[in-house]
């Protein structure tokens, strides 16, 4: 039986820096997003095999757009296999209407081979007319999309949700079709019960009462989850009892990721190894790994899945 450790993972969430050269560096840690190269050694450490490239339109809290769709299918292009990648289209396009036929937009970069939509981050509530639009769009060309939620309008990014997400579960009420993909510190946050407004936007500790995103997960099938960045991995890690159950019971929706974005990032080899050891120490089946780490995403890229031994 081949080692789990050596099961080439599937990265739902990367970004790269096709211009680092000539890009600001991120105020609040002043680095600048990882090129691709860069990129790569952290994947070649960590046993990652392709990552999704999610470009970055939206000016929100950025010194700049960092990455466009099209850069995003050049660096995919040139990656010998190494990166995927999502278009990003902003509900603003076309005619800044709820009306408009972003279809347009979605399956002109289908066509260039992009597998999905994000990563969102315009600062709209969740079932704001203008999103509403895009979420539709999004199911009517069956492009997955991944979503970041910020807690309010101003002194973040994300599309807005209040707490225990009653928008988000709006848009999932009303558009069964579209496969969306959580991530973020306010929805991960939600994995517990016992989340307040204070506490949505951190990295909260201790055992995990059954939450939102549980409820959520039984009640709509079209509700993915999305592992990156410090917020998934720590809503895995704070709880090793609660994440075996988690990851168990909905091992068909969840994806593994990094969100790596600078140099300072080390979330990533701790939560590569904390999986590792969660199938050695029986918490979770080789089967369900393989499905979290690599087949979900597979199947949504149309790429080879692991058959086993």
């Amino acid at each position: 039986m081949e080692n789990v450790k050596n099961i080439k993972k599937i990265d739902i969430h990367a970004h790269a820096n096709p211009n680092k050269e000539f890009s600001p560096a991120l105020l609040e840690v002043n680095e600048k997003i990882l090129s691709p190269e860069e990129v790569i050694e952290i994947y070649d450490k960590i046993n990652v095999e392709t990552g999704v490239l999610l470009p970055l339109v939206d000016p929100a809290c950025q010194p700049t757009i960092i990455m466009t769709s099209e850069d995003c299918k050049r660096m995919s292009d040139a990656s010998n296999g190494r990166f995927a990648w999502f278009c990003n289209v902003s509900p603003y396009a076309l005619t800044n209407t709820p009306d408009a036929d972003l279809s347009y937009l979605l399956n002109h970069y289908k066509s260039l081979g992009a597998k999905g939509v994000g990563e969102v981050t315009t600062q709209l509530f969740a079932d704001d007319p203008m999103m509403d639009n895009l979420f539709g769009h999004c199911a009517k060309c069956d492009m997955p999309v991944i979503i970041h939620i910020a807690p309010k309008v101003g002194g973040y990014y994300g599309i807005v949700d209040d707490l225990h997400l009653p928008r988000i579960e709006k848009m999932l009420k009303k558009h069964p079709d579209m496969k969306l993909i959580g991530h973020s510190q306010c929805f991960w946050s939600e994995i517990s019960s016992d989340v307040t407004d204070e506490t949505r936007m951190i990295y909260p500790q201790g055992n995990v009462k059954d939450g939102t995103i549980a409820r959520l997960m039984r009640e709509y099938g079209n509700l993915h989850c999305d592992l990156s960045a410090g917020s998934g991995a720590n809503a895995m890690m704070r709880d090793r009892e609660y994440a075996a159950r988690f990851m168990e019971e909905f091992a068909d929706r969840i994806y593994y990721g990094c969100d790596i974005c600078v140099s300072i990032s080390d979330f990533q080899y701790r939560f590569s190894d904390f999986l590792i050891d969660m199938v050695k120490d029986g918490y979770l089946t080789k089967e369900n790994y393989i499905k979290i780490v690599r087949n979900n995403a597979a199947k949504l890229l149309g790429l080879e899945e692991y058959k086993g031994d």
